[in-house]
C-alpha cells in the first residue's frame, strides 16, 4: 500500500489540469518567435470568445487595412454597376492632347490589350488631328498625395509602393527584362544604371532607384542558360509615364509632336487641410468635349483583385474613390468614409488609426477585436457572402495558395493575408475540425530581425482548428 505522502504526490499530478487552448497557443506564439508582440481573438458563431490573447492591443494591420478599405466600398459605392466615375478620357484642349484619369488603375497599353486600352484614346486622337502641341497627363481629379504618410521610402522604387495617381496606366509598373549576354529591354521611359554579369548559379537580381532620380540600378547575376527574367519598378510620377505612353503611341500612327511631354497635378493641401475636409472639388473651368473614354469594368471584380492579390496601387485608389463621395478625392476624405463605417460597425474609435487603404504605412494600427468585430458586421450586411468571396483560401488561391496546403485548413481558411517589415497578419473565417465555424484576426509585430510571424501564426490557427 502507498505511503500516505506518496498518495498524496500522486492525487495532485492527478489533478494537475491540462493546459487550456489558450495557454497551447500562446506556447506556440512564444516559441515559433521568440520576442515578438501577438495579438489573437477567435469567436464562435454566436460571437463568444474562444481564445483572446491581447486582444485590444494596437497592431499594425499591414494589408489586413484592405479589409476595411473594401467594406468601407461595399457599404457606399455603387460597386456593380458600369465603373462611368473612372477609367480615362482623352481630349483635344486648344493644340494640347490632356489625357486625364479618373481614379482607376486598370488600363493598359499592352500590345496585346483587349479591354481599357490606351491605344483606343490614341485611335480617337489620330482621326482628329495630324498634329499637336503638348502632350498632357492630367491627374487632377484627385489631390496630389502619391504616397501614404508613413510609408518606407525604400518601397517608392517597388511595384508594391509605387506611386498613387487619378491617372495610372499599367499598374504604373515600369517593366524591365534581363537576359543573360544582353543589354537590358526596356521602353526607354527611365534610364538603366546597369550592373548585371552573367554567371553560372541561380539568378539573383536587384534594382533600385533613388526618390527623385530618372536612372534604375540594376545589379546581380543571371546564368548564361537562364531564362529571361521580368523586373517591375515603380513610377515616380503616374500622370507623366501615362502621357509619355500615349505621345510614343500617337508618334506611331503618324501624329507629329511639336510640344512637350507634361503632367498636370492638384496640390494635395486643400485636400490635408481639416477645414476643408469634405468640401467639393476645385471648380474647374469649361472643358471642351471628351473626344474618346475607356470605362472600366464594375468595380467588384477590381476589388477581388485588391483582396485575392493584395494590390496595394489598387487599394490606395478605391480609398480615393470613397473621398470622392462628399468630398475632394483625398486620403482624408476616404478615411472619413471608412470611419463612419468602422462606427457603424460598432468599433470604438480608440481601437483603430489608419494612413492608408492598402497597409503600407507604418503608422496604421488596429486591434485584434475590433477587426473581429468588423468581420462578424460585414457578415449580417447583405454584401457580406459576396465579400467574403474576395478572400484567399487556404492552400488554394492569391496569397494563401502556397499556405496551409495538406492540413486541416486546406479549403477551410478565407482570410485576408498581411506582411511588412516585421509585421505578419491574418483575419477571417475558418472551418474547425467538427464543423464549426469561426471569425478570427492575428497578429505579430516586432519580430526580431524584421523576421516575418506567418508560420506562427498559421500553427496557432491550426491548433486552434484541431481543439475546436
Amino acid at each position: 500500500m502507498p505511503r500516505p505522502a506518496l498518495l498524496l504526490s500522486l492525487l495532485l499530478l492527478g489533478a494537475t489540469p491540462a493546459p487550456t487552448l489558450e495557454q497551447q497557443v500562446r506556447a506556440i506564439l512564444a516559441t515559433a518567435q521568440p520576442g515578438a508582440r501577438h495579438g489573437l481573438v477567435v469567436t464562435d458563431a454566436d460571437g463568444r470568445e474562444v481564445v483572446a490573447i491581447d486582444a485590444d492591443g494596437r497592431y499594425m494591420p499591414a494589408s489586413n487595412t484592405k479589409i476595411f478599405t473594401t467594406a468601407a466600398a461595399f457599404a457606399t459605392l455603387p460597386i456593380d454597376t458600369p465603373d462611368t466615375a473612372g477609367g480615362m478620357t482623352v481630349r483635344i484642349e486648344g493644340r494640347d492632347v490632356i489625357l486625364a484619369g479618373h481614379g482607376d488603375a486598370r488600363a493598359s497599353s499592352a500590345p496585346d490589350c483587349t479591354a481599357d486600352c490606351l491605344s483606343t484614346l490614341a485611335d480617337a486622337v489620330a482621326a482628329k488631328t495630324r498634329t499637336v502641341r503638348d502632350v498632357v497627363g492630367d491627374d487632377t481629379a484627385f489631390p496630389d498625395e502619391r504616397w501614404p504618410a508613413g510609408m518606407s521610402w525604400n518601397n517608392m522604387p517597388t511595384r508594391s509602393g509605387t506611386a498613387v495617381s487619378a491617372l495610372t496606366l499599367d499598374d504604373n509598373e515600369w517593366v524591365l527584362t534581363v537576359a543573360p549576354g544582353r543589354p537590358i529591354a526596356s521602353d526607354g521611359y527611365y534610364r538603366i544604371d546597369d550592373r548585371t554579369r552573367t554567371s553560372p548559379g541561380p539568378a539573383h537580381l536587384g534594382h533600385d532607384r533613388a526618390p527623385g532620380s530618372d536612372t534604375v540600378r540594376v545589379e546581380g547575376s543571371i546564368a548564361p542558360d537562364a531564362a529571361p527574367e521580368t523586373l517591375r519598378v515603380g513610377i515616380e510620377d503616374p500622370a507623366h509615364h501615362a502621357a509619355w505612353r500615349l505621345a510614343a503611341m500617337l508618334r506611331e500612327r503618324g501624329v507629329r509632336i511639336t510640344g512637350r511631354v507634361l503632367a498636370r497635378h492638384r496640390p494635395a493641401d486643400a485636400g490635408d487641410d481639416p477645414a476643408r475636409r469634405g468640401a467639393a472639388p476645385p471648380a474647374r473651368p469649361p472643358q471642351p468635349p471628351v473626344l474618346a473614354r475607356l470605362q472600366p469594368a464594375p468595380l467588384a471584380a477590381d476589388i477581388a483583385t485588391i483582396m485575392k492579390a493584395s494590390q496595394n496601387l489598387h487599394a490606395e485608389l478605391l480609398l480615393r474613390r470613397l473621398g470622392t463621395i462628399a468630398g475632394t478625392g483625398s486620403v482624408a476624405d476616404g478615411q472619413a468614409v471608412v470611419a463612419r463605417v468602422l462606427a457603424n460597425a460598432g468599433v470604438p474609435r480608440a481601437a483603430w488609426d489608419f494612413a492608408d487603404g492598402s497597409g503600407m504605412s507604418s503608422y496604421n494600427r488596429v486591434t485584434p477585436r475590433a477587426t473581429v468585430a468588423v468581420l462578424r458586421w460585414i457578415e449580417r450586411q447583405p454584401w457580406g457572402t459576396r465579400w467574403y468571396a474576395t478572400l484567399p483560401v487556404g492552400g488554394v488561391d492569391g496569397t494563401l495558395a502556397r499556405r496551409f496546403r495538406g492540413t486541416l485548413l486546406e479549403g477551410k481558411i478565407v482570410a485576408k493575408t498581411g506582411s511588412l517589415n516585421a509585421t505578419a497578419a491574418l483575419a477571417g473565417r475558418l472551418t474547425a475540425a467538427s464543423g464549426r465555424r469561426l471569425t478570427f484576426a492575428a497578429y505579430a509585430n516586432d519580430g526580431p530581425g524584421g523576421a516575418s510571424g506567418s508560420a506562427a501564426l498559421d500553427a496557432a490557427l491550426l491548433a486552434v482548428a484541431a481543439a475546436n
